[in-house]
């Protein structure tokens, strides 16, 4: 197993439940105000938030999908990866446009921003060419 991709496949499971566990609790109610976003209870908040909803499950069921295949698993975790650095990269983008620094919600979506990163380089350096499988 490659060296980075050993690592990002452990990082992507715990990702991919982790979103399934997160809207989960967002859909329940679970999440108290205290350990929300800033602004938790205002509805364009809430609505923002849930507009990742499609975003997270879709690198959730892409991400699983690759851990469980062998044929297509390049395919699925090379858009896996780009979905969920695109959550963490939106979310980044929102609170930095905010000034909204929290640590509770940096560091989970820049994990999500960056841990794709050197896979997706791997991935995409080492495609293979046009008429060839890969996997």
């Amino acid at each position: 197993m490659n060296r980075v991709l050993g690592p990002t496949k452990v990082a992507m499971l715990i990702t991919d439940i982790g979103f399934l566990l997160y809207w989960a609790a967002a859909f329940a109610r679970l999440i108290p105000p205290d350990l929300a976003y800033k602004d938790y209870t205002n509805p364009i908040l809430s609505d923002w938030n849930f507009s990742f909803v499609a975003l997270d499950l879709a690198a959730s069921a892409t991400g699983l999908a690759s851990l469980c295949r062998v044929s297509g698993s390049r395919t699925l975790m090379t858009v896996s990866l780009t979905l969920t650095s695109t959550a963490g990269l939106q979310a980044i983008a929102f609170w930095a446009l905010r000034g909204d620094f929290s640590v509770l919600w940096w560091v989970p979506n820049l994990f999500l921003l960056l841990f794709p990163l050197p896979a997706l380089v791997t991935l995409t350096c080492t495609a293979t060419p046009p008429g060839r499988t890969a996997d």
